[in-house]
C-alpha cells in the first residue's frame, strides 16, 4: 500500500537545501549589492569633496563684490573634464550666483540640504532633476568678502569683528550610469541566485536519494518479511551510523515476532498433536460401540473408559489456558505469606501412599517464608513432586531442602531415578516434551506439568533449573525474598 499526501524525507530535505542555500545567496546578493553602492557613492563623494574644496578655496579668495559676481572664469577650469557634474552657488537673497548649464536645482533645496549638516561634514543627497539622478553635497561656505559687524573680545580687549559673506554651494554629479550599471549587476545577480538554488535544489534532491538509499533498501528487505520468512534481518554493518540503530531495533523486533510465531505454532502444533490421540480413542470405542448391540455392563466400561479420556483432555485443555495466559503475562499471584515446610509437608501427605508402594521414604529439612500466591505454589510443588515421584528409584529418599539466604529463598527436591542427558536439561520445561518417548501414551499426565511449574514460579519473579549427577536428579526453585 502506497501512503498518500505525506511529504517524504527526500522532498523536505530538498526544500531545505533550496530555503536555506537560497537565504544564504540572497543575503550574499544584497551584501554584495550594498558593497557596490557603497562603492560607487564613495566614489562620488571623493569626486565631490574634492570640488567642493576647490570651491571653497577659490570662494576665500574672492575680495571684491566684482570678482564674486564673475566666478565663471574662476571656477571654469576646475570643471573642466568632468562629465556630468553639476555646480551650483547661490548667494545671501537667493540669486543664482553661478550654475553649469544643467544645475537647475532649487534654491530652497539647496538651502534645506546646507542646513542640515555644517560644512566640514558634507553628507551625499540623492536629487531628482528632469528625470535625471544625481548625488549631491550642499554646504554653506565663506567668502573673502567683509559681512556683518559684530563685538568680539580677545585676550580681554573689545574690538569689532567682521562676519564673512557666506554663500550656498551644491555640487552634484550626474548617477544615471551608477544606476544603469547597478540594474544590470542586480539581474544578473539575481538570476544567479534562482539559477544557484534551482541548482542547489537537484543537488540537494541527488544527495538526498543518495543518502536515503539505505532506507529504500531496509524498505526492500521489510517487504520481503512474511510469516515463512521471519529469520530474514536487516544487515546492521552496512547501514549508516545513524541507521545502525534502527536496523538493529527492526531486528530485535524481528526476532521478537519469530519467537513469538515459533511458540504459536508449536503451542498449536502440541496441542492437535497431543488432543488427536485421545479424540481418535474415543471416537473408535464409540464406533466400535455402535457395531453392535451390547450389554449395559459393557456400555458402562466404554463410558468409564470415555470418561477418563474426555477428563484428559479436559485438563490438558485447563493447562494449555494457564500457560497461554503465563506467556502474556496474564497470570497475577494473589500474594500471603506462607511457611513453606507446611505446604511441603501436606504434600507429603497427599503423595504418601504412592510413595509407600514404591517404597520411597519422603524427607524434609528447612522452613522459610515465602510471600507467594498459596494454590500456585501448591501447585507447583505438587507438580514437581509427582513427578520425583513417578520417576525415583524405589526404595530410596526423596529429599526436599529449603534454604534461607539474604535475598531468596531456595527450594530443592532431589530423587535418585533415571538421569537426564544433559541436552535434555533445557527442554525438560517444554510443552509435552518427554525424555523417554515410550511414555508419551503411558497416561502418565499430560506433560504439563513442568512447563506449569515453570510459568508459576515465574510469576512470582523467581527461576528453575534442574541438575542431573550420576543417578541424582535435582530440581531447584529459587524466589525473592522481598515481593512488596
Amino acid at each position: 500500500m502506497r501512503l498518500t499526501g505525506k511529504a517524504s524525507i527526500t522532498r523536505r530535505l530538498t526544500l531545505l537545501f533550496v530555503t536555506a542555500s537560497s537565504a544564504v545567496l540572497l543575503a550574499l546578493g544584497f551584501f554584495i549589492a550594498s558593497s557596490v553602492e557603497h562603492h560607487f557613492e564613495d566614489l562620488d563623494m571623493e569626486v565631490l569633496s574634492g570640488k567642493m574644496d576647490l570651491i571653497r578655496e577659490t570662494l576665500e579668495s574672492v575680495k571684491s563684490p566684482e570678482q564674486l559676481g564673475h566666478l565663471a572664469p574662476l571656477l571654469g577650469h576646475s570643471l573642466v573634464g568632468h562629465q556630468g557634474l553639476e555646480v551650483l552657488i547661490i548667494g545671501a537673497d537667493h540669486t543664482v550666483l553661478f550654475a553649469t548649464p544643467n544645475a537647475g536645482f532649487a534654491p530652497e533645496l539647496v538651502a534645506a540640504s546646507a542646513s542640515r549638516h555644517p560644512a566640514h561634514t558634507l553628507r551625499p543627497m540623492i536629487w531628482h532633476l528632469a528625470q535625471q539622478n544625481y548625488r549631491a553635497v550642499a554646504a554653506e561656505l565663506p567668502t573673502g568678502l567683509p559681512g556683518k559687524l559684530r563685538s568680539g573680545s580677545t585676550l580681554g580687549q573689545v574690538r569689532d569683528v567682521y562676519q564673512p559673506t557666506t554663500v550656498l554651494v551644491a555640487v552634484a554629479t550626474d548617477i544615471a550610469h551608477h544606476q544603469t550599471y547597478m540594474r544590470s549587476f542586480l539581474q544578473t545577480l539575481w538570476f544567479f541566485v534562482s539559477g544557484a538554488a534551482a541548482l542547489t535544489g537537484l543537488l540537494g534532491w541527488a544527495a538526498a536519494r543518495h543518502g536515503l538509499a539505505p532506507l529504500r533498501a531496509m524498505r526492500e528487505q521489510a517487504h520481503g518479511v512474511t510469516a515463512q520468512q521471519l529469520s530474514q534481518r536487516l544487515p546492521v554493518a552496512s547501514v549508516p551510523l545513524e541507521l545502525a540503530e534502527l536496523a538493529q531495533s527492526l531486528n530485535e523486533m524481528l526476532a521478537r515476532l519469530e519467537d513469538a510465531f515459533h511458540r504459536l505454532s508449536d503451542f498449536s502444533s502440541d496441542i492437535a498433536h497431543e488432543l488427536r490421540t485421545p479424540v481418535s480413542n474415543l471416537m473408535t470405542q464409540t464406533q466400535v460401540a455402535l457395531t453392535r448391540a451390547r450389554s449395559a455392563d459393557e456400555y458402562h466400561s466404554i463410558l468409564e473408559s470415555n470418561a477418563e479420556e474426555l477428563e484428559r483432555m479436559t485438563r490438558m485443555i485447563s493447562d494449555m489456558l494457564l500457560l497461554a495466559k503465563a506467556e502474556n503475562g496474564l497470570v497475577i499471584p494473589n500474594r500471603e505469606i506462607v511457611q513453606l515446610a507446611t505446604e511441603v509437608r501436606a504434600l507429603f501427605d497427599y503423595y504418601e501412599a504412592v510413595a509407600e508402594e514404591k517404597g520411597l521414604h519422603l524427607a524434609l529439612q528447612g522452613d522459610a517464608e515465602v510471600s507467594v500466591d498459596k494454590l500456585m505454589l501448591r501447585r507447583a510443588l505438587g507438580n514437581l513432586l509427582s513427578n520425583a515421584v513417578r520417576h525415583a528409584t524405589a526404595n530410596s529418599t526423596l529429599r526436599v531442602n529449603i534454604d534461607t539466604r539474604p535475598d531468596e529463598v531456595t527450594i530443592a527436591m532431589e530423587n535418585r531415578g533415571d538421569a537426564i542427558p544433559q541436552a535434555y536439561l533445557e527442554r525438560v520445561f517444554d510443552r509435552f516434551f518427554r525424555v523417554d518417548p515410550s511414555r508419551q501414551r503411558s497416561g502418565e499426565g499430560t506433560g504439563l506439568g513442568l512447563a506449569i511449574t515453570k510459568s508459576i514460579v515465574t510469576a512470582h519473579g523467581g527461576s528453575i533449573m534442574v541438575v542431573s549427577i550420576n543417578d541424582r536428579v535435582t530440581f531447584t526453585i529459587r524466589l525473592p525474598r522481598d515481593l512488596a
